[in-house]
């Protein structure tokens, strides 16, 4: 998804010196942490209740994130910021829909 996003639909979001093995570990952890949330805490197990979670989760994580990146920057440009916004909150709602979706089926 996020070669969709990055790769083709904004590439000028992307600085190109991505590693292909961190971005695989960084979406398996971000979806371990939704999946130990959804069975340990909130029994989320539907793909729609785990994709309203995900986000909500996403944009908050997502605007929290780019705040810090803003401050050791010094300078703020509301469409970026907006478009990472978006794009944080949809791909981790996919995310989490998706995790809610194989916990259903595998419990």
């Amino acid at each position: 998804m996020g070669w969709l996003v990055y790769g083709i639909l904004f590439p000028d979001l992307a600085t190109g010196e991505e590693s292909p093995l961190f971005i695989f570990l960084g979406c398996l952890f971000y979806a371990f942490i939704f999946a130990v949330i959804f069975t340990r805490w909130t029994s989320i197990s539907k793909f729609s209740t785990g994709f309203n979670a995900g986000l909500i989760i996403g944009v908050l994580y997502a605007m929290s994130y780019h705040f810090f990146m803003i401050s050791g920057s010094g300078s703020f440009d509301s469409i970026p910021f907006l478009k990472e916004i978006v794009i944080g909150g949809l791909m981790t709602a996919a995310l989490a829909g998706s995790t809610a979706f194989v916990i259903d089926k595998t419990s």
